[in-house]
């Protein structure tokens, strides 16, 4: 029997993205999904033949001024993506966390009304925060972590956001500390507010809590983190990412180094905005024996005397790229990373802000990969990097065991699979 199963990502494209994979699985198992859905997000869902309802996150303005304020927010913030991860925690990390506690504040005015609307027999939520109607509304709710999977706390693995390697305990305090003394205020106001909810206070530093029905984390088996206190896989099951379905892409024809390494660069739609380093980038790739093919989002033109071995553009249908490459430069994001592992392909992680810290980590412990600095390196640096990825034995093994074991479990069909079970049944039994 069909049932409706709604999704509520985070407006962001990496959570966005993810869930279009995973309800597209559910379609295909006969039940309807649908997206609540930031208001500069609709057209997103829509796209992909997807019904989506409104729920305002902020104060409602036109949805191309919403995204421009997500655009400005992150340029504004460029100077700091030079700073450490801890040093990230007075501006870039606390203005984030107070513009997330405002989105919950507002998204609990619409969702009720949202909600008795398209009554979901299910709900899946993507977000780092409570929505207290959501989890009130009273069918079963599912939380998808679609960044690192450390949003789950452990004592024994690196908080979230902090980029620490999984060994460095005393970088693992030192970030906790500072994160709960800057974010305290921020965190006494949400508490308030789920108060008036009737919601219970959350411990300092939490804004959420795991789902009792089932939590689905789209990190993969191969680079997950050893716990303290194991998932229990009746309420955690890791996906090994969310690969969407994408049309096809043909790999044009470069005027130089056609018979070369092919490389992909992409800072995400937001990133884009720090034209100084893709220009420096694209230079030093210009000399070296590569392709390259480079996302700039919107300002393609800004762009100008491109090497012959580089073509850039707005967009690119990236899971249908990645394939076709040989290594991958990008800053972290979870969608480029599980796709990077999923398709078996090294990535040079230069992060920026929230979950790329971990994940250039992560990419660079597990020798799937490097973690490089944003800005401190040389065209030497970047030169043998690259090099390594396209030519390192022992990476490239580890990257095609990992592909393999990722690609066998199929992320969107095992999601729709307990989410099928759940809708049915009311809960997951394995």
């Amino acid at each position: 029997m069909s049932k409706t199963i709604a999704f509520f990502p985070e407006a962001a494209f990496g959570p966005a993205l993810n869930s279009v994979g995973i309800a597209q699985a559910v379609e295909a198992l006969g039940h309807k999904a649908v997206f609540l859905s930031d208001p500069g997000f609709v057209s997103v869902y829509e796209g992909y033949g997807f019904e989506a309802h409104p729920v305002n996150l902020s104060e409602p303005m036109p949805p191309e001024q919403m995204a421009k304020f997500w655009e400005d927010f992150i340029n504004g913030h460029i100077p700091n993506f030079r700073k450490s991860p801890y040093d990230q925690i007075d501006n870039y990390v606390k203005d984030c966390w107070t513009a997330i506690v405002d989105s919950a504040k507002w998204a609990q005015k619409d969702l009720p009304g949202v909600l008795a609307k398209i009554k979901p027999d299910l709900i899946c939520v993507d977000n780092v925060i409570l929505f207290p109607a959501i989890k009130q509304y009273g069918t079963p709710w599912v939380r998808i972590i679609s960044c690192s999977e450390n949003e789950i706390e452990d004592p024994k693995i690196p908080p979230h956001l902090s980029g620490c390697s999984e060994s460095d305990y005393a970088g693992h305090a030192a970030y906790r500390d500072k994160f709960n003394a800057v974010i305290k205020p921020i965190h006494e106001d949400f508490n308030e507010f789920l108060a008036g909810t009737g919601e219970a206070a959350y411990p300092i530093g939490q804004f959420f809590e795991a789902s009792p029905f089932m939590n689905l984390l789209l990190y993969p088996e191969p680079v997950k983190f050893t716990r303290e206190h194991p998932l229990p896989p009746s309420q955690f099951q890791y996906l090994e990412g969310c690969v969407r379905k994408e049309k096809p892409y043909e790999v044009p024809t470069f005027t130089e180094n056609n018979d070369k390494p092919l490389l992909y660069v992409s800072f995400g739609s937001l990133g884009a905005g720090d034209t100084e380093l893709l220009k420096r980038i694209i230079a030093t790739v210009g000399k070296l024996p590569y392709r390259a093919l480079v996302n700039v989002g919107d300002y393609k033109d800004q762009y100008t005397d491109l090497p012959g071995n580089v073509i850039i553009d707005s967009w690119f249908p990236q899971p249908s790229v990645i394939p076709q490459v040989d290594a991958v430069i990008h800053h972290g994001g979870n969608n480029s990373f599980t796709e990077c592992l999923y398709f078996g392909k090294p990535a040079i992680i230069m992060p920026y802000v929230w979950d790329g810290h971990d994940n250039a980590t992560r990419v660079d412990e597990t020798g799937h990969g490097f973690k490089m600095p944003r800005y401190d390196w040389t065209d030497a640096d970047l030169a043998a990097k690259l090099d390594a990825c396209v030519n390192d034995p022992k990476m490239k093994a580890k990257l095609a065991a990992t592909s393999a074991h990722m690609q066998a479990e199929n992320g969107p069909q095992k999601a729709a699979g307990i989410l099928d079970q759940i809708v049915r049944t009311g809960k997951f039994d394995g």
